[in-house]
């Protein structure tokens, strides 16, 4: 992989037996949303209305247990959803889910296909390795708010995606910043599932491998190599 993960000590003890399954890509074609995409984020809602069977999101066992893991560093889940569960809502409202662009189209149906937290990184925009770390509170935390770009900072214990330049993604999972997403200038992505227990990692490898066939389908000749769980 010519991008370096890392998952710390302190986030293994935290949430014992946490995965993520990395599909990286290069050669990428993105672009507006398109019929097809949206045709598949249509799709994935019904998938999940069969896969919840009647029950609420949260009640789902995996969803279940990222709530417990927000909890354990000091996050409200209620509040600040892990971003399947987010996605989840708001597949099953009547607003539906949200048309981004096609390759953000593609991971979001994945993941509420899959109730799987699922995101996207630009890999030309990432400096030095990702890393999972508990924050200290200090990190820097650039995003946009009222259209300006505004500088946040993470609660001390937070679980938080950084690289080298700052926090890419607060909460674990539930804001990414704006530096390394995907945009339709983008021609190489990481794309990370993350499980927790009790989802079996064969689940996460089949969506993985689902993924990656929409990469191959929408980005003909794109190189994609899927990184086992880890």
């Amino acid at each position: 992989m010519t991008l370096t993960l890392t998952v710390s000590d302190e986030v293994r003890a935290l949430a014992p037996g946490f995965t993520h399954v990395a599909i990286e890509a290069h050669g990428l074609v993105n672009g507006p949303s398109t019929e097809a995409s949206s045709a598949l984020l249509d799709d994935a809602a019904r998938r999940l209305t069969a896969r919840l069977d009647g029950r609420a999101v949260h009640e789902d066992p995996h969803m279940a247990a990222w709530r417990e893991v927000y909890t354990a560093f000091g996050s409200k889940p209620s509040r600040t959803r892990n971003s399947a569960e987010a996605l989840a809502k708001r597949a099953l409202s009547d607003a539906g889910l949200p048309r981004i662009n096609l390759l953000v189209d593609l991971y979001n149906a994945i993941s509420v296909a899959h109730l799987v937290p699922v995101g996207g990184e630009d890999v030309d925009h990432i400096q030095g390795g990702m890393r999972l770390v508990r924050a200290s509170g200090d990190e820097d935390f650039v995003t946009v708010a009222g259209g300006e770009e505004v500088v946040e900072h993470p609660d001390a214990g937070e679980v938080v995606w950084r690289d080298d330049a700052g926090v890419t993604c607060r909460r674990w999972n539930w804001r990414q910043g704006p530096r390394t997403r995907l945009t339709e200038r983008t021609a190489s992505g990481i794309f990370l599932l993350e499980t927790l227990p009790p989802m079996p990692a064969a689940e996460a490898g089949t969506a993985a491998a689902e993924l990656a066939e929409l990469l191959e389908k929408f980005s003909p000749g794109a190189r994609i190599t899927v990184h086992a769980a880890a």
